[in-house]
């Protein structure tokens, strides 16, 4: 593929092409889904970029700082779907989470990391399978917001 570009830190010599794509298709799965992108991203960058584990954390959360800003922006502008004080409360329990998961993630191999997502993501695809399966009790039901 054209454009060779090296990525000295994560020690890659790829097509930028490739790399452009995938944050394409994150950036569009994250203004459709409200996903951060990363259950997405973090496996793409291992399976297809072949990036080294270790690097794919560090490397997936700085680009989603940009992507979720600019999501978040468009959101509250276009549509007005931005719950500005829950996610305040969200962002206070995931800079806390951060904190946390910096000290354990370090201290993990790369297998271990994949062992932990792959994990992450059959649990998510179960819930998904068996929401989709199973009957509710009821299958109309209104729920009613306070205030």
């Amino acid at each position: 593929m054209p454009l060779k570009t090296r990525f000295r830190s994560s020690k890659l010599y790829i097509s930028a092409l490739l790399p452009i794509g995938l944050g394409f298709a994150v950036g569009i799965l994250s203004a459709v889904m409200g996903i951060g992108g990363g259950f997405v991203l973090v496996p793409a960058m291992i399976y297809t970029l072949g990036m080294p584990t270790a690097m794919v954390p560090g490397t997936s959360l700085l680009q989603i700082i940009f992507v979720a800003a600019n999501v978040t922006f468009l959101q509250a502008y276009t549509n007005g779907t931005v719950d500005a004080v829950l996610a305040m409360v969200l962002l206070v329990g995931g800079v806390l989470g951060a904190q946390l998961g910096t000290r354990f993630g370090t201290r993990l191999r790369g297998e271990q990391l994949r062992f932990l997502l792959a994990v992450l993501v059959l649990a998510v695809a179960g819930k998904l399978a068996f929401d989709l399966t199973v009957r509710p009790a009821s299958l109309y039901v209104v729920m009613m917001g306070s205030g």
